[in-house]
């Protein structure tokens, strides 16, 4: 065993002999992120030895100076039976990590409501009266209360779970034989899940979850009223684990790093279930049931079930229809008896978040028309088709777009940076953050339309490449690298100055590189192109506020007509919603799903070509951008060109 120390705040911990620095951490209670999943390349857990000796195992990712200072990577650096203390700066949690108020990204759009003769949900509260007890009657509390709902309900099968039997007999004489009993329809058995004294059954809850790689959302609903009642998201604890579902994988492939990795999510769900019940006065246990929607790596990684055939050839999943389970199975803290219901996946990298989403889509209808589903996120999802086919694709954007992986980067929260202007003579910025206050960090809509201005007033080239002429004074330069500063110390809230750097740029291209060639090659393999699309949906949480105009510019999307294009918010959680509340939306997406072709595009030949050519700003072949091509051909030749100052036609949040 090794004994480890940690500065400055003095906690010890006692290790085997091998535990590396990094999970040693962990266990004395501190938290610090290792975004590549503890593989040792990302560069990012760096510590100090301070005493003792530790096997170093870095691989030249820190520099020599580093080395020379004593610094080490935490997930490559072991301990020996020799005592060790590391110098760890004390961390705080990341920024936006808190539990987030009512957001109008995850609100149901009202044309996506379900109309009356398609609410069934699959648990409905009955209002029962079970006849009293009787002197040698021979019944049971238990045989009374079946035989009053076979009475009124028909001679199903009925079962109850031990919990309910377990409080029966005060139940049933608290209100004279008059309970609401919460039951599970499963075609001709009934499931009854819990009993309450009285007529409850306008309090029946249940939730929808959208278990996202960097972002987890909960809504809670009034299923008999079919009303949101509450919506909250934060970041998923996991990222602490890695940045992306690859890092995911392979920390999970460490000791205990499954069994950490299910703990966090799970806390990240139940803490913002809890404060969702309690905005609204409602204990977690009236909750009856549950939608979860999330990629195929994150349930695998909920379930506790290993990853790590998904990044394997043939990429395997262990299942792609997960069956219903109860919450107690899955570690959801609502009823213990509630059903959890999870989205099925269609593919080893297209899960149950986008075959949710495209419940809100016509993608799900009985259309001809040929139509594209694009879900933007730190894994990025397409889907092409119609009526009669529909294929699906995934590629890896990195969460760059949710203010991940920037150095100053934040999600979408109070104090973000959302909207960039640049001022072509001094290429100064002019900025605006969510609700008006001065600027915490930068988010992934931010970036964009920063990179999408500095390009069209010239002062960043399609390489991604700052000028470097030092006619800016927001232009600065740390060595070989240039970053642009868009607040100074003296305006940001947080003391330092806010800025995005090539690297920051970089990432943001190689995500869009990434997306647009996945739809472009997906369109190949048809044998179209974008301009025989009727209809684009761009969906994620930072896509409601995302400015087009901007996108289009760094090549994003495709040059495509504007009206064509339909924003929908975070699809995953109201598809999750849909399901919630109606069995026919289930059912059709176990459809979709089902009939879905997965691509795979690491066997594509022709995808590195695509993604190499959509490295540059908006792309190689500009002949693909056309409006693009002309305003800037025009921005450069028209020496009164100013970008736009009001950002027509775009929600700002406040």
């Amino acid at each position: 065993m090794s004994t480890v120390t940690f500065e400055p705040s003095g906690k010890t911990v006692v290790v085997e002999n091998g535990t590396d620095v990094l999970a040693a951490a962990r266990a004395a209670g501190l938290e610090f992120d290792s975004p590549c999943g503890g593989k040792g390349t990302c560069g990012n857990c760096g510590v100090r030895v301070v005493a003792g000796d530790v096997v170093d195992e870095s691989r030249g990712v820190l520099t020599h100076a580093a080395v020379a200072h004593g610094y080490v990577l935490a997930c490559r650096a072991r301990v020996t039976d020799t005592p060790v203390t590391i110098y760890l700066p004390e961390t705080f949690e990341l920024e936006g990590a808190r539990i987030l108020a009512d957001d109008e990204t995850y609100l149901v759009r009202p044309e996506l409501l379900l109309k009356d003769w398609q609410y069934d949900p699959i648990v409905v509260k009955w209002l029962v009266h079970v006849a009293p007890a009787e002197t040698l009657d021979g019944f049971s509390d238990l045989d009374r209360l079946i035989r009053a709902m076979r009475r009124e309900w028909g001679n199903q099968e009925i079962v109850c779970s031990f919990g309910v039997v377990r409080e029966l007999p005060e139940t049933l004489r608290a209100e004279e034989g008059v309970v609401t009993v919460t039951v599970v329809r499963d075609g001709e058995r009934f499931s009854v899940i819990r009993c309450e004294p009285g007529n409850q059954t306008t309090r029946l809850y249940a939730i929808a979850v959208d278990v996202g790689t960097t972002t987890v959302a909960v809504q809670l609903i009034n299923l008999a009223t079919r009303k949101i009642l509450a919506t909250r998201s934060a970041y998923n604890d996991q990222i602490k684990c890695g940045l992306d579902v690859i890092s995911r994988i392979n920390y999970a492939g460490r000791p205990g790093g499954l069994k950490e990795l299910r703990n966090r999510v799970r806390e990240t769900i139940n803490r913002l279930v809890a404060e969702a019940c309690r905005s609204n006065d409602i204990a977690p246990r009236e909750v009856s049931s549950a939608v979860v929607s999330g990629n195929t790596t994150m349930n695998h990684l909920l379930l506790g079930i290993t990853p790590e055939y998904l990044r394997l050839a043939p990429y395997t999943p262990a299942a792609l229809e997960i069956p219903s389970l109860t919450a107690r199975e899955v570690g959801i803290e609502i009823n213990r008896d509630a059903r959890v219901y999870f989205s099925p996946n269609s593919g080893s990298y297209v899960g149950g978040d986008i075959t949710a989403g495209l419940l809100c889509t016509e993608l799900s209808a009985n259309t001809d028309d040929i139509q594209l589903f694009m879900d933007i996120g730190t894994n990025a999802e397409v889907v092409v088709g119609n009526r009669d086919f529909l294929m699906s694709c995934a590629c890896s954007a990195g969460p760059a777009f949710e203010g991940g992986g920037i150095h100053c980067g934040m999600r979408a929260a109070l104090g973000a940076i959302e909207k960039v202007d640049v001022d072509p003579a001094t290429g100064r910025a002019a900025y605006s953050t969510i609700g008006g206050v001065p600027p915490r960090g930068i988010c992934g809509t931010g970036v964009i339309e920063c990179l999408a201005n500095l390009l069209m007033t010239g002062w960043i080239d399609p390489a991604g490449k700052l000028d470097r002429s030092g006619r800016s004074p927001a232009i600065e330069y740390e060595g070989r690298r240039a970053r642009y500063v868009i607040a100074t110390a003296e305006e940001s809230a947080t003391g330092e100055a806010i800025f995005v750097s090539e690297l920051d740029f970089e990432n943001v291209i190689r995500a869009k590189a990434a997306i647009y060639s996945a739809c472009a090659l997906l369109l190949q393999q048809i044998g179209i192109g974008f301009e025989d699309l009727t209809r684009i949906y761009i969906a994620g949480g930072f896509g409601r506020f995302l400015d087009l105009e901007k996108a289009m510019t760094i090549g994003l999307v495709p040059d495509f007509p504007r009206d064509r294009f339909h924003f929908i918010g975070n699809a995953s959680l109201m598809g999750s919603y849909q399901v919630v509340i109606s069995q026919d939306y289930r059912q059709d997406q176990m459809k979709l799903a089902r009939r879905m072709t997965y691509i795979d595009l690491s066997v594509m030949p022709g995808y590195m070509d695509e993604y190499t050519a959509a490295l540059f700003l908006p792309h190689t072949n500009q002949d693909r951008f056309p409006t693009i091509k002309e305003r800037i051909m025009a921005s450069n030749k028209d020496d009164g060109w100013r970008p736009q100052t009001r950002f027509e036609g775009v929600q700002t949040r406040s």
